[in-house]
């Protein structure tokens, strides 16, 4: 590569061509003028967000709960790290862009595209762009749980969604969320579990006591999951349970 660099320097040295190196000026200074400090501000902001997106990505969307219970199908089949963690998280990582499509296209035409066009602020962007995330966070939190933080910080019942503040939203979202995965994890176990169970039986009425359970049950419990198509039907009822 560095000779490759050097040659080409070369050349264009020998055809007359002027080269320009350019300079990167880094400089400290106090702003003159409130609008210089306005728009650091809006910079500082902005790479603030982007820092803190994947965690958005975690605790506002439907992530958490598919990501939860696709670690609990796989602690319940006994398979160690099949599927592997990193295909866990990028199949949950998937699935979350496609139910969360539909809300992020009306925020986009809503707000991120008027304020493209200089149409609107964007402080009314923002209001305008997070209520499609709001909505669906309220139709998946529990009314208990959005209570719970209106107590601690002692405030008033609010009357309309727009009144619930992403402060309090986001916590009782993500309450609620693990709860419910760990809901349909547990319902998930079940059948696994009586799967162990009966091979623990048969291998004891046998006198294999030395013999571990797991071993046997584990092909048996991949032949039932692969039978009844089983990543199918959890896609498919993960994805409806999102109101």
């Amino acid at each position: 590569m560095r000779l490759f660099f050097l040659l080409f320097l070369v050349v264009l040295t020998s055809f007359g061509a002027e080269i320009q190196v350019p300079t990167v000026n880094l400089s400290l200074s106090s702003p003159e003028e409130p609008k210089e400090l306005v728009n650091t501000l809006n910079v500082v902001i902005v790479l603030t967000l982007l820092a803190l997106a994947p965690s958005l990505v975690l605790i506002m969307t439907s992530f958490a709960r598919l990501l939860i219970v696709f670690s609990f199908i796989r602690t319940a089949m006994g398979t160690q790290q099949s599927p592997p963690t990193q295909l866990l998280v990028s199949m949950a990582l998937i699935l979350t862009i496609f139910i969360m499509e539909p809300y992020a296209r009306q925020s986009y035409d809503t707000a991120i595209k008027p304020y493209l066009d200089k149409q609107i602020g964007y402080d009314k962007a923002f209001e305008i762009g997070v209520k499609p995330f709001k909505n669906f966070m309220m139709k998946n939190t529990r009314e208990k749980d959005l209570a719970l933080f209106y107590r601690i910080r002692k405030l008033e019942n609010p009357k309309t969604i727009d009144d619930v503040p992403l402060t309090i939203l986001v916590p009782a979202f993500v309450i609620s969320e693990i709860k419910t995965a760990f809901e349909i994890g547990f319902l998930l176990y079940l059948p696994f579990l009586i799967i162990d169970m009966v091979v623990a039986s048969v291998l004891m009425s046998m006198g294999m006591m030395m013999l571990p359970p797991v071993m046997i049950s584990m092909p048996f419990k991949l032949l039932i999951f692969v039978l009844v198509d089983g990543w199918n039907l959890i896609i498919q009822n993960l994805i409806v349970s999102f109101k």
